[in-house]
């Protein structure tokens, strides 16, 4: 069904001339208008009546005003002139009547308190402001008292008087304690409007002597405190005690108990009371009670209902509240108190009085000479209150005479007005709750006519719709308006027409006659004005064919038609809808230019699809329903890929593109989604095919973009949801024409290969890029920062070309551009090379080592001059080596370590050194082409250390009271030995520990006799060396001396070694006890709190290979027998080693070493393999109990929560610092102890240094467990943490 619409034209913007009384102007809004007429002053802003001021900020009193001409300004203070030139504190702004009494510069707020109005005056008249009433906001402090603390019994009603000093505005009360939280409040303990606290009964728990009560002054943004009110609540059993305390046995003492107490109200007191409340204030009313149990509060208003949506509960009902109070809120109000024992009330007479309020405030009046009017100024309040009336701020009694007036009660009548008529009426309403203050002013205006719509606007309808014409006008008096068609038409009269009374001319139905030019004329005695307005009428817009009722089966396709005629000079728009809705977002919907079509109908394409045609001036629209039906049954469809397209054929061929079309191939029965078209270049790549693009389904051409040079065929692919098709016979072969490249090549580099080239370097362009045949490059150089010219070479189809005999390592500007039998391409773009390297010239000098520790030193070296380098500066290099040690004073092979800091460092750190050694090292400076000369060999040595653990501790000739004790000096003195410490301690049948004995033996000792040892007894030994600097590591043994009787066999494990390597590490241990044990490995993550990790161990043997593990990581590992009721050696901590530090020689490539690696290998298994065979044929006793029973018990784990570790510091400190695992006991020496282990510090692997030189590598060890007196761990510390501290 059609339906149609038109959009009218708009009606005129302005309303001019409605009247307020008879013959009375209203002046439009038209701002061109207002500033060319004549306007007595008009306030438009003042401060409030009661303004209160901060009196520590400057007082601003507003008052704003406008007018024509804009008026003066003038004020009055407690109602006489304030002349504000005499007062230096205060000045008035510019263009303004406001005024700034500057406060912040000396002045006192209290001495500019008063009543101060102000008027605003021009040549038409005055109009005043309001009596604005200036304070000072005050906060004063409260007054001192005595408080004496109260003591009441428990259950008794209490309240705490707050008495806050007067303060303007009044403060705000709250209670809270001595820490700052406010006390809690509840039905018993609340806070009245007065601000004294109530209890209606007290509990023990009220017993406080922080009750402070708090006075806030929102102005000054100050607080005052009442001093600490003390409260003591007396319970019936401590009444009962005191009193029993007091008097005899035979007196008769007691205290009634907390009895339970019927309301009785604590505020208002009495049965009745009275209230007074202004209409449009808040009413609060109160009833607080006392009683036990706790009284519940309700409040009822006598012979009424409490108005709702204006009715407030507060403070847990004791209070309530109603907005906007009128007179019809006035009665008595009843608050009820009741608990379980009864209830008591109280009656509030409410009155509610009214300030003075506005029924009709006087308006401004605009009258024509000649002219009546009248203002009107009507109030009410309770009580009624007194209108009086000033002229221009002077009571009208007293002010000059005007004829043209006369006034009766609240209203001023105006008669045949003249221009000095015009001023500026005040009307007064007051009683004894306010006043109200209007200005209202009476401008009398003599103005020709004036015309304000636009001349010549056009105006557009549609064909038998109304068309409205304005002609907004002005004047005064106020002029006559008439119509005219065209130049010299006549004036327009008829019921065809219709006159508004703001001009406006309204032609109800407009037909295409109507169109034309019409005159609209103004005209009073004082003038006349004419405008001119076109009217166009337009053809509606029509649907000549609508869309028609379908019925369609699903899955088919179905059209709709929306054929349209309109206005030709009118743009239609069209718009589909379905179900007043947008349509779906679905390709299977086609909007075309007179029709919608869609694709594969289904059922939720059910629907009405509306057609709406919109244009500028009107809008149409027509429906039709789809219906969706179910197909009739159909044999099974098979789904299959479809048929290759066919016909391909090439139109409109241009040199860049061609126009390629082609016929779809059957679906088979699924939809073509997308056609891919793919190309084959006969030229350059034949028999090889390119993607070139792809369109969608429902397309069978495309315009190719095509390049030059290149022999094209296409071919086209079909796409469905099963797959793709077969290819499509390739089309006709197109040759396009050559032409100069479009690009150049790319990734242009100019690197030299040797200190006098430039090898220009560049990626060739491919196939048919080169746009043409006879493919070249212009390769072009010259020298940067050097005035000369460019160099070029025309080089053929390659991708590097050398430039000889160029300075060393000076930057190049190079380009290169490609070109063909036709031209060149596009100019280069510049990159800049250099030519080659060379090595470094000159040494860095003024090289200086500064020794930290022991086993830590800093180097630092001057900066070679960068000229000298000679290429890319890459870093410096640090080579050093350990010529002796100065213990053993025997020289070794030396063997240099490097380490590399990369860019321009000055200076790098040195860790793992041994100490008390001498070292030499040199710095060189590295470029791309390799190492400068050496500096001159620098000397440095380092301080002593602790010492390594004793290398082995045998204990030998066991007696019944005496033992024999014979050790190894440590593999590492690390300085000259002072003395051997040896501690011991017997192990009695529990496995507890004695009393420990500790004796020092010198250095030049390797044996001692222990005697006077109780006999059959086991002794735990302790042993280590020491340097000046302090005790090393130590070494741990038992031994038993005998007895006349055989001593029971105990099975154990001991002397659980380690060797680690970077991902695996070697398990050894010795095993005393019976035969045929099998063993098993546990290990973990050393200070992990995860489960262990267990490997068995094939057959009987006494070793173990751990792989898989991670470089520079501590573990902890331990050895257990099956069956041996789950014996098992003690814990040994080992770590895997960082990355090697790099060497001059990479050794491990060298073929003599690997064969003699593997010569050591083979002998070391068959030793191992004698060992075991031995040990397995001769029985071997115990000589100690489980290893992890007699656990040292002065070594004690670390503190999870401390979280120290043994700090890494100088000689001052006493502790040594240790790398490496464990020095087992039988004299295994491991990786990390060896001479020639070295972690490198420098960019290795694992280790590197901050740009500041400082070491952020992994180097860390573990020390042997020792007797220390206090807390220590017994893993060493990391030097990482101690250099930090260094650096």
């Amino acid at each position: 069904m059609m339906k149609k619409k038109s959009i009218f034209a708009s009606k005129a913007s302005l309303v001019l001339f409605l009247c307020q009384m008879i013959s009375a102007l209203d002046v439009p809004l038209d701002s061109k208008l207002l500033e060319e007429l004549s306007q007595p002053p008009t306030i438009t802003r003042q401060s409030p009546k009661d303004y209160i001021v901060d009196p520590r900020e400057n007082i601003v009193i507003q008052c704003e005003a406008k007018g024509k001409p804009p008026p003066s300004f003038s004020w009055t203070r407690n109602g006489t002139h304030f002349d504000i030139d005499k007062d230096a504190q205060v000045t008035m702004k510019p263009n303004s009547g406001t005024l700034v009494i500057n406060i912040m510069n000396g002045g006192k707020a209290e001495a500019y308190e008063g009543v101060y109005q102000c008027t605003a005056r021009n040549e038409r008249g005055a109009a005043i402001s309001n009596n604005i009433v200036i304070r000072p906001s005050r906060s004063p402090l409260w007054t001192k008292e005595k408080l004496e603390p109260n003591q009441v019994r428990e259950g008794d009603s209490l309240v705490l008087h707050c008495r806050p000093p007067v303060g303007l505005p009044p403060p705000i009360i709250f209670w809270m304690d001595n820490a700052f939280q406010r006390l809690p409040q509840s039905e018993r303990v609340s806070q009245g409007l007065n601000g004294d606290l109530y209890f209606s009964n007290v509990q023990p728990e009220d017993t406080r002597e922080d009750y402070i009560c708090y006075a806030r002054f929102n102005h000054t943004q100050t607080i005052q405190q009442k001093q600490p009110i003390s409260v003591k609540v007396f319970s019936m059993d401590s009444l009962n005690d005191t009193i029993a305390a007091n008097l005899s046995d035979t007196d008769i003492y007691g205290a009634k108990p907390v009895t339970e107490r019927q309301p009785v109200l604590l505020t208002p007191t009495g049965s009745t009371s009275t209230k007074v409340e202004l209409r449009g204030n808040v009413l609060l009313l109160e009833c607080i009670a006392a009683g036990l149990p706790t009284p519940v509060i309700r409040w009822i208003k006598e012979g009424g209902e409490l108005p709702a949506n204006r009715t407030f509960f507060e403070n847990f009902k004791k209070t309530l509240k109603i907005i906007d109070v009128s007179e019809a809120d006035s009665g008595n109000y009843k608050c009820i108190a009741r608990n379980i024992l009864g209830s008591t009330h109280h009656v509030i007479s409410v009155t509610v009085k009214a300030a003075p309020y506005w029924i009709t405030a006087p308006r401004n009046l605009v009258l024509s000479p000649g002219e009546d009017g009248t203002l009107i100024c009507r109030a009410n309040g309770n009580p009624k209150p007194n209108i009086s009336w000033l002229a221009n701020g002077v009571p009208i009694a007293i002010a000059p005479e005007d004829p043209s007036r006369k006034v009766d009660g609240d209203t001023i009548i105006f008669s045949h007005v003249q221009e000095r008529s015009s001023a500026v009426y005040q009307c007064n309403a007051s009683n004894e709750y306010g006043y109200l203050l209007a200005n209202a002013f009476v401008n009398v205006l003599a103005e020709p006519p004036r015309i304000l719509t636009p001349a010549n606007k056009l105006y557009q309808v549609i064909a038998d719709s109304p068309a409205l014409l304005d002609c907004a006008y002005f004047g005064s008096p106020k002029p006559e308006i008439e119509w005219f068609k065209g130049v010299k038409g006549s004036i327009l009269r008829g019921n065809e027409y219709v006159f508004h009374d703001n001009g406006t001319l309204e032609i109800p139905v407009a037909q295409k006659d109507s169109t034309g030019t019409y005159t609209c004329v103004a005209r009073n005695e004082l003038g006349k004005i004419q405008n001119e307005v076109q009217l166009e009428v337009k053809d509606p817009t029509m649907i000549i064919k609508q869309p028609e009722y379908k019925v369609i089966q699903r899955y088919g396709q179905v059209s709709f038609e929306c054929i349209i005629k309109h206005d030709s000079t009118l743009l239609p728009t069209v718009i589909w809808l379905k179900d007043n809705g947008e349509l779906p977002d679905d390709e299977r919907f086609l909007v075309g230019k007179d029709n919608l079509t869609i694709m594969n109908v289904t059922d939720k394409d059910d629907g009405t699809y509306i057609c709406i045609v919109n244009t500028t001036l009107d809008s149409v629209s027509a429906s039709a329903v789809l219906t969706v039906v179910a197909a009739p049954p159909t044999p099974a469809i098979i789904y299959a890929r479809p048929n290759p397209p066919f016909d391909l054929e090439l139109t409109g061929q241009l040199e860049r593109s061609v126009e390629l079309s082609w016929i779809p191939g059957d679906e088979n029965n699924s939809p073509i989604t997308n056609f891919v078209i793919e190309y084959e270049d006969g030229l350059h790549e034949p028999g090889v095919w390119h993607y070139q693009t792809e369109v969608p389904g429902t397309q069978t051409t495309v315009q190719l973009k095509l390049s030059p040079y290149v022999n094209y065929s296409f071919r086209v692919i079909a796409v469905n949801e099963i797959g793709r098709s077969q290819p499509s016979e390739p089309s006709e072969q197109y040759l396009t024409k050559s032409a100069n490249p479009d690009e150049n090549p790319s990734n242009v580099q100019g690197i030299g290969s040797e200190p006098d080239n430039l090898v220009i370097t560049w990626e060739s362009l491919k196939g048919f890029q080169s746009n043409g045949p006879g493919l070249q490059y212009k390769v072009s150089w010259r020298q940067k920062d050097v005035d000369d010219e460019w160099t070029s070479v025309i080089v053929a189809n390659v991708s590097k070309y050398i430039v000889s005999g160029t300075p060393t390592f000076v930057p190049y500007e190079i380009k290169v551009q490609a070109l063909n039998d036709l031209g060149y391409a596009p100019e280069p773009s510049e990159v800049i090379g250099h030519s080659g390297e060379d090595l470094p010239m000159v040494a860095p000098g003024n090289v200086q080592v500064h020794v930290i520790n022991s086993t830590l030193a800093k180097v630092h070296w001057d900066p070679v001059p960068l000229k000298t380098v000679r290429g890319h500066l890459q870093g410096y290099k640090v080579y050093y080596w350990k010529v002796q040690s100065l213990s053993r004073r025997s020289r070794r092979h030396v063997e240099k370590k490097i380490l590399t800091f990369r860019g321009n460092k000055t200076f790098g750190m040195l860790p793992g050194l041994e100490p008390y050694s001498s070292y030499k090292l040199n710095v060189r400076v590295v470029n791309g082409k390799g190492e400068g000369p050496a500096s001159p060999d620098k000397v440095f040595k380092t301080p002593e250390g602790v010492p390594s653990s004793p290398s082995f501790l045998k204990i030998t000739n066991p007696t019944l009271d005496s033992l024999t004790l014979e050790w190894g000096s440590p593999t590492h003195p690390n300085g000259v030995l002072t003395s051997y410490i040896l501690k011991f301690q017997p192990i009695n049948n529990t496995h507890e520990l004695g009393p420990l004995v500790e004796i020092r033996i010198p250095a030049n000792e390797s044996s001692l006799i222990l005697k006077n040892l109780n006999y059959s007894t086991r002794y735990k030994f302790y042993f280590n060396a020491q340097t000046s600097v302090g005790s090393g590591s130590q070494i741990t043994e038992e031994a038993v001396t005998i007895m006349d009787e055989v001593q029971p066999l105990y099975p154990r494990i001991r002397n659980v070694t380690t060797a680690a390597a970077e991902t695996y590490a070697n398990i050894s241990w010795e095993y005393e006890g019976p035969d045929h044990a099998n063993f098993y490995v546990e290990y973990g993550v050393a200070g992990s709190k995860e489960d262990w990790k267990k490997e068995i161990v094939n057959g009987s043997r006494s070793f173990f290979v751990l792989k898989g593990l991670t470089p520079g990581t501590a573990y902890k590992v331990r050895v257990g027998a099956e069956g041996l009721s789950g014996f098992r050696s003690s814990e040994d901590v080992f770590e895997t080693g960082p990355a090697m530090a790099s060497r001059q020689v990479d050794i491990a490539t060298q073929g003599w070493f690997i064969g003699l690696m593997c010569a050591v290998a083979l002998l070391i298994l068959i030793l191992l393999i004698v060992c075991f065979i031995r040990r397995n044929k001769g029985g071997k006793y115990p000589v100690k109990e489980k290893e992890d029973a007699h656990a040292d018990p002065e070594i004690q784990p670390m503190k999870e929560d401390d979280g120290t570790f043994g700090e890494y510091s100088d000689a001052e400190d006493h502790k040594p610092l240790k790398k490496g695992s464990r020095t087992p006991s039988d004299r295994t020496v491991k990786k990390e102890d060896s001479d020639d282990s070295l972690v490198d510090y420098g960019e290795g692997v694992n280790g590197q240094f901050n740009e500041d030189g400082s070491f952020i590598g992994q180097y860390s060890g573990k020390k042997e467990k020792e007797p220390a007196e206090g807390n220590e761990s017994s893993e060493a510390p990391s030097p990482v943490n101690a250099m930090n501290s260094f650096v």
